[in-house]
């Protein structure tokens, strides 16, 4: 498969999992513009191949994000409407949402330090893994910066009375905590132990089929957002659907006692 050209990520496919790494380990991998234009680029490239079940994002060099990086932006080409802060900070806000809606399921590994941006990505990820000492932090108040993109999506996934805390504070957290608080769904004790939780999850991924995942992904997060009866009434028809199609295939291969095609 063909992906975008990139030279801020590392990106690789083998057995239907995208493999991207942020790649800026001399900012700890913070994000610059042209990082997020890329993210976005390699996901909207991947969002309609089915082949794609698996999208793993990680970070060179054992830390996953150190946040935003705007010390190489070109402030000469500001635009009539916006101003490139405004730009830059809007741009990341539509990655997120895109990678947060991708029919693949998610998978972030959580290393070193994962401050204000990179808890963006954290938090639209389906799956986080995270090594013990891994530090997440929202420390934008405390620089005199308000958390402007990730807010909404660090309350959707701990709460509004825990985002409270970490972003009036600034407090840093490590991995149990974060599990605790619905951050990261599992914590590991060293590198040996995330690599192989990494794939352990994948294999977990790898049984079910891509599209109920794809479907099931877009219903729940409908939720809260489309009214409830025509939230269920559109529900009823993704799962009639699944029965034609995919459910065919899975109850044939339950009754067959053999697995199912989209098993490799």
């Amino acid at each position: 498969m063909k992906l975008p050209h990139c030279q801020e990520l590392i990106t690789k496919v083998s057995k239907g999992v995208l493999y991207i790494t942020l790649n800026r380990p001399h900012k700890k991998n913070a994000m610059n513009l042209a990082l997020v234009n890329e993210l976005i680029s390699v996901v909207d490239c991947v969002k309609d191949k089915r082949s794609i079940r698996v999208i793993v994002i990680r970070g060179a060099e054992n830390n996953f994000c150190s946040g935003g990086d705007i010390s190489g932006m070109n402030f000469d080409g500001a635009s009539e409407t916006h101003d490139p802060m405004w730009l830059f900070n809007r741009t990341f806000g539509k990655m997120i949402t895109l990678v947060n809606s991708a029919p693949q399921v998610v998978v972030t590994v959580l290393e070193g330090v994962v401050l204000g941006g990179g808890i963006g990505l954290a938090c639209i990820s389906d799956v986080a893994i995270a090594d013990i000492n891994t530090k997440f932090a929202m420390p934008e108040t405390r620089l005199g910066i308000v958390p402007a993109q990730i807010a909404p999506f660090v309350v959707s996934r701990i709460g509004l009375m825990q985002t409270r805390r970490l972003t009036l504070l600034g407090e840093s957290i490590y991995g149990e905590e974060a599990k605790a608080l619905g951050f990261v769904h599992y914590v590991t004790q060293n590198q040996d132990e995330l690599e192989t939780q990494l794939k352990n999850v994948i294999v977990k991924i790898m049984l079910c089929a891509p599209e109920a995942n794809a479907l099931t992904k877009k219903l729940i997060l409908q939720v809260g957002l489309v009214e409830h009866e025509q939230l269920l009434d559109e529900a009823a028809s993704y799962f009639c659907n699944s029965l034609k199609n995919e459910g065919k295939e899975g109850t044939a291969a339950f009754l067959e006692k053999r697995s199912a095609s989209w098993i490799n």
